[in-house]
């Protein structure tokens, strides 16, 4: 049912000014949703903010700071009342190299915002869901194909993922009680700009070089969209969509 027939859902996406997470927003958006675009950069929100600005709220966030996101879902409550949706979608690819070539900085900055930016805005969302009324509500989180079987020299990057698999399965878990679905959606070779050089040329496993194919990240956003819309009592624990022809499953 499109939500311009009832209350509309709240939803909140992070990485919203950019690739995915303008997609998933767009569709949101576009759907009924009011949603909130979190993200480090505000010109980039309001760009997203622009294709439905009544239904968006644009709250500037760093999701591995702690206090800009207890900040920034105290900020959707006082605007909207609740949370409906979260889509944990912010990411960086992190430090390219053999492990011991990876510098410690650069993998604590890939875990915080990978990984610890998951559990800060999910640990808020649960907040509200639990207590909210009606209770509950959806996480929908992004991993990738790198939780399943990582790429050359990624040891940062496949790490985050990998445990952003256990960090659903406990989410969906513990929000049982409390009627909280939570759901992964793992991409592969989705067309974005972080994507970018994949289409030219990506590392294999057996070390050659070789381009992969891509795909329109619109049918992530759909995805996405089709997941958020299902009652809270269905729910999909985990989603692969990829470009048809990419190597994953011969990959490693």
């Amino acid at each position: 049912m499109n939500s311009a027939l009832a209350d509309p859902q709240v939803a909140v996406v992070t990485g919203a000014g950019s690739g995915l997470g303008r997609s998933i927003a767009s569709a949101l958006l576009t759907d009924g949703f009011r949603v909130a675009l979190l993200g480090r950069r505000r010109s980039r929100l309001d760009e997203t903010a622009e294709t439905a600005s009544a239904q968006s709220l644009v709250v500037p966030t760093d999701v591995a700071d702690e206090h800009q996101v207890a900040a920034a879902f105290d900020t959707v409550v006082a605007a909207w009342g609740r949370v409906d949706v979260l889509v944990n979608n912010a990411g960086v690819f992190g430090p390219a190299g053999d492990i011991d070539e990876v510098d410690v900085d650069e993998w604590r900055r890939t875990v915080d915002v990978n990984l610890t930016g998951a559990f800060l805005c999910a640990r808020q969302a649960f907040r509200v869901m639990r207590s909210q009324d009606p209770r509950g509500g959806r996480i929908i989180n992004n991993g990738s194909i790198a939780a399943h079987s990582p790429r050359p020299r990624s040891a940062a990057y496949s790490a985050t993922k990998h445990a952003m698999t256990g960090l659903t399965r406990s989410l969906e878990l513990d929000g049982r009680p409390y009627d909280i679905a939570c759901g992964q959606v793992d991409i592969g070779n989705a067309a974005t700009d972080m994507t970018a050089g994949i289409a030219h040329g990506a590392t294999q496993a057996d070390g050659s070089t070789r381009p992969e194919p891509t795909f329109d990240p619109v049918h992530v956003a759909e995805a996405v969209l089709r997941m958020a819309r299902l009652p809270l009592d269905v729910n999909v624990p985990f989603m692969t969509i990829m470009a048809t022809g990419m190597p994953y499953l011969g990959r490693g």
